[in-house]
C-alpha cells in the first residue's frame, strides 16, 4: 500500500507540472539575467558604415526583451567604434584573418554617458589554395555576416544581462 501512495503523490506532481506547463505559467523574476527596468526601452546610433550590425541588434536586443525604437528614447546604444580589418597571408595556401572590434556604450537621452565603453572583438579565419578555382570572395561575405552576427549576439546579451560597468562619477 505505501509504494501505491508514493506512486499516486508523484502522478498527481507531474498531473499539475503539465497543467502548469500547458497554460503557458512561467516565473517571472529579478534575477541577475533579468532585463534591467531602465534599459528596456532604446535607440541605436551606429556609424554609417554598420548597417549589417544595426539590423542583428534589433533582433537580438528584441529576442531579449528590450523595444528598440528609432526616436529618442531614454537612453542610447552608441556605438563609438566599428572597424573592420582584413588581412591576407600569402602562399601556397593563402590564409585570410578577418577581425571585426565594436567599441559601445550607453547614453541617456541627455547624451550623459551611463556605461563605460566597451569593445567587443570576433576574429575568424579561413584557408584556400592559391593553385584551386578561387571562391575567396563567397567565404569572405559569408564569414563576415557571422561575425556581424558575433558581435551583436555579444553586445545584446551583455546589456540584456546587465554586464556593463557604469561610469562613476567624481
Amino acid at each position: 500500500m505505501h509504494l501505491s501512495r508514493r506512486f499516486a503523490v508523484i502522478v498527481f506532481t507531474l498531473g499539475l507540472s503539465a497543467s502548469l506547463i500547458g497554460c503557458s505559467f512561467h516565473l517571472v523574476g529579478k534575477g541577475p539575467y533579468a532585463t534591467p527596468v531602465a534599459y528596456n526601452n532604446m535607440a541605436l546610433n551606429l556609424p554609417d558604415q554598420a548597417d549589417a550590425l544595426d539590423e542583428k541588434l534589433k533582433v537580438y536586443l528584441t529576442g531579449n526583451g528590450i523595444h528598440v525604437t528609432n526616436h529618442d528614447s531614454q537612453y542610447t546604444l552608441r556605438v563609438l567604434d566599428y572597424n573592420y580589418r582584413r588581412q591576407k597571408l600569402s602562399g601556397r595556401v593563402a590564409e585570410v584573418i578577418l577581425q571585426l572590434n565594436a567599441t559601445f556604450q550607453i547614453e541617456d537621452k541627455n547624451g550623459k554617458v551611463i556605461t563605460q565603453p566597451r569593445t567587443i572583438n570576433s576574429v575568424k579565419t579561413y584557408q584556400y589554395n592559391v593553385a584551386t578555382v578561387n571562391v575567396d570572395d563567397n567565404e569572405e561575405s559569408y564569414l563576415i555576416g557571422i561575425l556581424v552576427d558575433d558581435i551583436a549576439q555579444q553586445m545584446a546579451r551583455q546589456i540584456a544581462t546587465n554586464r556593463l560597468p557604469t561610469v562613476t562619477s567624481p
